[in-house]
């Protein structure tokens, strides 16, 4: 049965479209696959100074621009609404009336397909459970950036580790008071030379790291727990890294030891838990369960409304997915799907007490048939001396 599915955006932007093709450009593009039986022949529609990279590095039958396929009133001088007019005139050429396109779909080539008379249907799961899966080159690039992100933890937690405590209980490094923002600056210029872009880090020290996603600020103290989670990305491969841990400068407090011990148990309980044909729901409770067995409770979104002050537990999920955006399916959560091998996955539990602050530990792991493979080397432990 012949059927046509379409994709376009920008792959520079567009993550499905990209990983489609292994290509990157910041120009608007397109591609049409035709399935016809057993054989699928794709078309890339790209800008024409593009053309001859494309045909050497492009994943593509065939490589062609917009001027090839001009429509009978011309193409729009706006280049997205030409790629898309051209799109369409494509799928007019060959025959098709009905084409499926993926949930990353810009509504402009929507558009131009409806005026050409050709139906388009979106299908939300096409591509997705592809790109979970990842080949032995995507594993490869995720390790690299990994392994990166551990550098760049390394360098921060021992920071905060080394640095001296003013009597006050401030630290200071370099005879400046230590930071949120100088260990942010410290990771960033880290990863910049390693050829890394890095969406904003979490330093977030104390109390102000009892709120998950808070990305911290200000000064830091001795005795306080110190959550620092990096997530960068590539700049040559496109894949992220991603990896939390939590320091303490100090003494540390006899609470914070249980957290900490409670969060490493519940990580321990999640990835024997992780092989392919179980559920994200499954690996989730493993966590849940290994929490309360240190007397933690789980509780989605945050405290429940009648928590008394000193409430302590589980706000979020486990996990995640990761690859070409640092958050993707599949979800390590209530109504999480089934494992597939070649999923990479995080693995990230936590504890947060208002007050006090919040302690996770984060690692990544790969999805094997019979079990996961983790990616992380570095300590789990509170102490970067």
């Amino acid at each position: 049965m012949r059927s046509v599915h379409v994709l376009a955006g920008i792959p520079s932007l567009n993550n499905a479209l990209y990983w489609r093709i292994r290509f990157l450009v910041g120009d608007p593009t397109a591609l049409v696959i035709v399935h016809d039986g057993g054989r699928a022949e794709s078309t890339l529609i790209i800008r024409d100074i593009e053309m001859e990279r494309a045909r050497k590095h492009a994943r593509a039958d065939r490589v062609s621009c917009p001027a090839d396929w001009t429509p009978a009133g011309g193409l729009s001088g706006d280049r997205e609404t030409a790629t898309a007019q051209a799109l369409a005139e494509c799928v007019r050429r060959m025959g098709a009336t009905a084409v499926t396109c993926d949930r990353s779909f810009p509504a402009i080539y929507a558009h131009e397909l409806a005026r050409a008379g050709i139906t388009c249907t979106c299908d939300p799961t096409l591509g997705v459970k592809e790109r979970r899966s990842k080949d032995p080159q995507e594993i490869e690039w995720i390790a690299a950036a990994q392994q990166a992100t551990e550098s760049a933890m390394e360098l921060a937690c021992s920071m905060i580790a080394r640095a001296r405590a003013g009597a006050d209980g401030v630290l200071t490094h370099d005879g400046a008071p230590l930071t949120a923002e100088r260990v942010k600056r410290e990771i960033d210029v880290h990863l910049l030379g390693l050829g890394y872009e890095n969406p904003e880090p979490i330093v977030a020290p104390g109390p102000i790291g009892a709120d998950c996603h808070d990305h911290g600020h200000g000064l830091i103290r001795t005795g306080e727990p110190v959550i620092v989670d990096i997530f960068p990305r590539s700049r040559s491969t496109r894949y992220n890294g991603d990896c939390t841990r939590t320091v303490v400068h100090g003494a540390v407090q006899p609470e914070v030891v249980r957290m900490h011990a409670a969060v490493v148990a519940a990580k321990a309980a999640a990835t024997v838990a992780t092989r392919a044909g179980v559920t994200g729901d499954a690996v989730h409770a493993a966590t849940i369960a290994a929490l309360a067995a240190h007397g933690y409770p789980w509780h989605a979104g945050g405290p429940p409304k009648d928590a008394r002050a000193d409430w302590c537990g589980l706000v979020h999920g486990t996990g995640h997915g990761l690859g070409l955006e640092v958050h993707e399916p599949p979800l390590l959560a209530p109504l999480g799907p089934e494992l597939v091998v070649g999923d990479v996955l995080t693995i990230e539990p936590g504890l947060y007490q208002a007050g006090l602050g919040g302690i996770r530990v984060e690692d990544m792991v790969v999805v094997e048939a019979a079990g996961c493979r983790n990616l992380n080397r570095l300590h789990e432990g509170l102490d970067w001396r």
